[in-house]
């Protein structure tokens, strides 16, 4: 996710009024924080819900690539781009997805499918997995992340162990598909120097990115989606055999490779950092099926009452 500072002026997060709301969903993370509004709506292309969710400690679905029309929506990559709502809970998530989801006869990508949520559904009757190799090691999240499966066990889920192993595929150099796209989308500010208007000017920065991104040949864009298909067809293989994983939000390949194949998640708070700022955890699902991982999601909000947190200018905790 690149940005909470963009053509100047900061959107700060509620938890923590020194910091970034991170992005690129900024705004929409941070004034439902703040309880400004009851819900939101933001994009991801990668991150771009998920990680100002994290920061602010609230609520986000990213559904599936092609459930929400983009229409009227900045266009940053046309094969990634994701439209999803940032709420309070889960709950919320499943309200306001159900009203903007389905086709509205302008975004050719979205696909009518059913949603059929059950907020009581039992989880034990659910295939739920857990990324293993995500929540091994020493990292700053792993008690809050552990105490996520010790709640899923308490419940009396068995959970699986599972890994996004995909051999040999180059997933990481597969981001030169967002790059190359979000290049042509904006391919008018480069042209005309408008981009030197954005504040952030640094080598990894939205405009040196896209300069740089006029030297991808086409060849290995082709190429990249060639593999992209591929990690399509074995992803859904691997989801095949669960209806939710749960995993770390920033631990492992996860993000991105959702990202790229489309798959859903639902990024929700799980506890915080010894500083008082929040974190997250991850549920993925299968194509098209919002509904299990929103059922899993507010099962474990349930549980916990994390998602009723308040930053203490907002409302305290």
């Amino acid at each position: 996710a690149m940005g909470d500072l963009w053509f100047g002026g900061r959107t700060m997060n509620p938890w923590n009024m020194e910091q970034g709301s991170s992005g690129s969903s900024a705004g929409s993370a941070s004034s439902t924080s703040a309880g400004l509004v009851a819900f939101s709506i933001g994009t991801e292309t990668l991150g771009s819900i998920v990680s100002p969710a994290t920061r602010c400690g609230v609520t986000g679905l990213r559904p599936t690539f092609g459930r929400v029309s983009r229409t009227g929506a900045m266009a940053l990559s046309w094969s990634m781009d994701k439209i999803g709502p940032i709420c309070r809970s889960a709950e919320d998530c499943a309200i306001v997805f159900d009203v903007i989801r389905g086709s509205d006869g302008e975004d050719p990508t979205v696909v009518d499918m059913p949603f059929n949520y059950r907020a009581h559904t039992d989880l034990k009757t659910m295939r739920i997995g857990y990324l293993k190799s995500a929540f091994e090691g020493d990292y700053n999240t792993r008690g809050n992340d552990q105490s996520v499966l010790a709640e899923f066990r308490k419940m009396g889920v068995e959970l699986v162990p599972v890994e996004f192993d995909f051999g040999e595929l180059p997933v990481q150099s597969m981001r030169i598909i967002l790059t190359a796209e979000a290049a042509a989308a904006f391919d008018e500010l480069t042209r005309t120097d408008l981009d030197t208007l954005l504040a952030g000017q640094r080598r990894g920065d939205w405009p040196n990115t896209f300069r740089a991104a006029r030297f991808i040949p086409a060849v290995e864009y082709i190429q990249a989606n060639r593999y992209r298909t591929i990690l399509m067809q074995q992803m859904e293989t691997i989801m095949s055999n669960f209806d939710v994983v749960i995993a770390p939000s920033f631990r492992g390949n996860q993000l991105l490779v959702t990202n790229l194949t489309g798959h859903p998640c639902v990024v929700v708070p799980n506890g915080f950092t010894r500083e008082g700022s929040p974190t997250s955890i991850s549920f993925i699902g299968r194509l098209y099926d919002e509904a299990s991982i929103l059922t899993a999601a507010r099962a474990y909000q349930e549980a916990t009452g994390f998602d009723e947190k308040r930053p203490p200018l907002f409302g305290g905790l």
